[in-house]
């Protein structure tokens, strides 16, 4: 049923999305020739925002279910706006010529360099110079598209970040080269693969790419993979963004309850770190400092109490003091803080200063109340 209820909602966005869509003919000196290439911008775009790159090959088929996905996910599952390029492929077989590649070496062919700085040297600059992105970077292809993004791995830094590989079309040797890539490399990789779309004579090599990526032991990168064996090159699209999309912007959404008991509470690590990673990370990736969400603070401070991890309570009250100066979360928490310590009368003084603040989520005057008075009577101020 929810399946059903998100489709919906994906394809209503979608009728809604062309106000925010451009279209324009890209004159290109590296391809000499002129290419059909869309854009999509939020409809409140803004220079003061940044805003992550997502470049969509084979557009006609997957430029608009990128949208609506992005669309989606970013009014209702907390993931940022994104800026979309798609480029047209279609016509004349040109994803053929685009992303075709030797046989023998498994790199691209002649047509294929000069589209591959295309698409670095003059698509992404083009939007880089004129609007405000972040540097984040997410690449999108399916069948013999999908494949051309790995090559963007053979550097040695990577200028995508993330990559959505449905149902590739393999060069020779790449289910060992990017496995081999992504160990060697140091940055935040995000890539998901995706298996399915009627096929079957790659379903081997897709097979053998997923169980090396498996073996890809690091930090660093973020790898996970989904299979529709009874897809067809359509539906393989509409049951894989989706699920995909979630995954790579996972570290932008409030923290789970799944990742309040597997992670925060099984940690070693003071409760505070996980809160502070999660940012530092957002932050490292999309080129921004995204406010730190009611859900998160509550989520940390919840786990203070559960591994009584009462040193986490003061840096969780400074920030709190940051983020919604106005309420009695910074206060609160830090008289708290003072009471776990021992320091009674900072804690009276602390909570009476919360008292005067405005109420929020379950921190009420009448709760702030009840600890100055326990404090009086057990000290007897």
């Amino acid at each position: 049923m929810r399946k059903v209820i998100l489709m919906t909602l994906v394809l209503f966005i979608t009728q809604s999305t062309f106000t925010q869509v451009t279209h324009e003919i890209f004159e290109s000196f590296k391809l000499q020739e002129r290419r059909n290439v869309s854009y999509y911008f939020p409809e409140d775009y803004t220079p003061e925002k940044k805003y992550p790159l997502v470049v969509v090959l084979d557009a006609e088929y997957l430029f608009d279910q990128v949208v609506a996905n992005a669309k989606f996910y970013s009014r209702f599952e907390g993931m940022p706006q994104v800026i979309i390029v798609g480029i047209d492929q279609s016509k004349n077989d040109l994803r053929w010529d685009d992303c075709a590649f030797e046989e023998a070496s498994g790199l691209p062919a002649d047509k294929g360099k000069s589209f591959y700085e295309f698409i670095g040297m003059e698509i992404v600059p083009y939007l880089d110079l004129t609007y405000s992105t972040a540097p984040f970077r997410m690449f999108i292809g399916y069948d013999i598209t999908a494949n051309f993004g790995n090559y963007y791995l053979f550097k040695d830094r990577s200028f995508f970040n993330a990559f959505i590989s449905i149902a590739p079309h393999l060069a020779p040797e790449m289910e060992i080269r990017v496995p081999e890539r992504l160990m060697a490399m140091e940055q935040q990789i995000f890539y998901h693969l995706i298996a399915g779309g009627g096929k079957p004579a790659t379903g081997n090599e897709i097979k053998l790419l997923d169980q090396n990526l498996r073996k890809v032991d690091k930090p660093t990168i973020h790898y996970s993979f989904d299979a529709y064996p009874e897809s067809n090159e359509v539906s393989v699209v509409t049951y894989g963004l989706g699920k995909a999309w979630e995954k790579m912007f996972e570290v932008f959404k409030p923290i789970s309850p799944k990742q309040y008991r597997e992670e925060i509470l099984t940690s070693d690590e003071p409760a505070f770190k996980y809160l502070e990673d999660k940012y530092n990370t957002i932050e490292e990736l999309f080129g921004f400092r995204k406010s730190v969400s009611l859900n998160d603070i509550m989520a940390v401070y919840a786990a203070t109490r559960k591994k009584d991890d009462f040193e986490s309570l003061k840096p969780l009250s400074d920030l709190c003091k940051k983020e919604y100066p106005e309420t009695m979360l910074g206060f609160f928490f830090e008289g708290e803080y003072y009471e776990q310590m021992g320091e009674a009368k900072k804690a009276l003084r602390t909570f009476e200063k919360a008292f005067g603040m405005q109420e929020i989520d379950f921190l009420t005057k009448e709760l702030a109340l009840e600890k100055i008075d326990a404090i009086k009577a057990d000290f007897g101020y």
